[in-house]
């Protein structure tokens, strides 16, 4: 049997037996995601993440393998084939992201999400090996008769969650996000319903360490994921492409970008055209590397805003971000407004396509929110004797309940050059 060994400095030696996981790795699609950032534009704001998506798939699959083998020790019964296609699932559930993560996620394509495209590739690559995605695909789908294997591709504490706040926490350096992973796994369990079913659930003894899991999560989003200069990051970067597209469509974007990313500045793609051969095809040929190549030509454009962007982009002159209570008030956004529109008419960004035009990419106001646990939507749920009990319905679980609440903060953001707005 073929193997190789991945030295991954999160979960240590991870081992690949098996020919088809192997040829799934090398896999255009695969190995796209080690051109793909982890965390978008994070490493703008934390040296350290420089972190790819392959690196996070092998991760989410090695954690696959544990959980099983957990289960397996328990005498769950888990056939060669179930562990196998599991396993895949794990490795592959992130194909469909695009370039810089989740940042570009809906302006490449809209009203898209990225587990779209991975069913699209998912499928591309089995129709290669003639069907032997089959049941891999059943799994990431949640059509497969045990609901298991879903559950651990795809559930509130899932393989995926539990790769990427350990992987995440230790290439940013944010040690709230470390969570005892090894502890959850061993602590598995599956239920067997009075209908024959099973259900992934996890021993009453693991309720602290989930329930750590879960701030852990929490903090990684305010701290890290939500961090006001992602949120500068996304915005830079997403106003680039909104003005190179608009320029293209008036004829006067004069530095092309990249042959991959051209196809999405040219073109109007939302979801319902993944799956035509042009589409995925285009998007499988894109990375951080188009994105990051084309905003360097940009930069020498005419167009003020796209070169001002482009370069404030490259050269981590992000927008600043004020984070408040509650919605920005008309006063507040008047005075910002009042202060931006000066800078412009001060700068050469007057010349470009008048000053209420302009103001769209360089004032943004919004809000970003998280809930670190959702229980309507297949809560976490722990043995109890013979029953099952859902996390926060333990008295040991106090701290649940105020996890379950919707956070919210709005922000401002706008050029550093500009005075604060109060």
């Amino acid at each position: 049997m073929q193997s190789r060994i991945f030295s991954d400095p999160v979960h240590g030696f991870i081992s690949v037996d098996g020919s088809l996981l192997l040829s799934l790795i090398q896999q255009p699609e695969v190995q796209r995601l080690r051109r793909i950032r982890q965390l978008g534009v994070g490493y703008l704001v934390f040296p350290g993440a420089e972190h790819s998506r392959f690196g996070h798939a092998l991760g989410a699959m090695a954690l696959m393998d544990d959980a099983l083998q957990s289960l397996r020790k328990q005498g769950v019964s888990i056939t060669d084939e179930e562990h196998e296609a599991a396993r895949i699932a794990a490795l592959m559930h992130d194909i469909g992201h695009g370039p810089f993560s989740h940042t570009l996620e809906n302006d490449l394509i809209s009203e898209f999400q990225h587990e779209d495209m991975s069913r699209v590739l998912l499928v591309e690559i089995n129709n290669r090996f003639d069907g032997a995605l089959d049941l891999a695909i059943e799994i990431f789908d949640g059509s497969y008769p045990s609901p298991v294997f879903h559950q651990l591709v795809s559930s509130q504490l899932d393989m995926d969650r539990l790769d990427y706040l350990r992987r995440d926490s230790y290439y940013t350096g944010v040690m709230e996000g470390v969570v005892g992973v090894d502890r959850i796994i061993k602590m598995m369990r599956l239920f067997v319903n009075n209908d024959g079913s099973g259900t992934l659930a996890f021993d009453q003894k693991a309720t602290y360490t989930i329930e750590n899991f879960l701030q852990a999560r929490r903090f990684m989003y305010w701290q890290v994921y939500l961090h006001r200069g992602v949120i500068a990051g996304d915005h830079v970067l997403k106003s680039i492409l909104r003005r190179a597209r608009f320029l293209h469509a008036n004829g006067r974007l004069d530095v092309p970008a990249s042959p991959a990313l051209s196809y999405f500045v040219t073109n109007s793609v939302d979801s319902s055209t993944i799956s035509s051969d042009i589409v995925w095809r285009s998007y499988s040929a894109l990375d951080d590397s188009d994105i990051l190549y084309s905003i360097k030509q940009w930069r020498s454009s005419k167009d003020f805003v796209l070169s001002d962007l482009s370069d404030r982009f490259i050269n981590r002159r992000l927008f600043k971000v004020r984070f408040q209570s509650v919605s920005s008030s008309a006063e507040r956004l008047a005075r910002a407004k009042s202060r931006v529109v000066r800078w412009i008419q001060d700068s050469r960004a007057s010349e470009s396509d008048g000053i209420e035009d302009t103001l769209t990419y360089y004032l943004h106001s919004g809000s970003v929110t998280h809930t670190a646990y959702k229980r309507a939507t297949g809560g976490i749920q722990l043995v109890a004797g013979d029953r099952l009990v859902e996390l926060s319905e333990l008295d040991a679980a106090t701290a649940v309940m105020a996890l379950t609440q919707n956070e919210e903060r709005h922000y401002i953001a706008y050029p550093p050059e500009i005075e604060p707005v109060e």
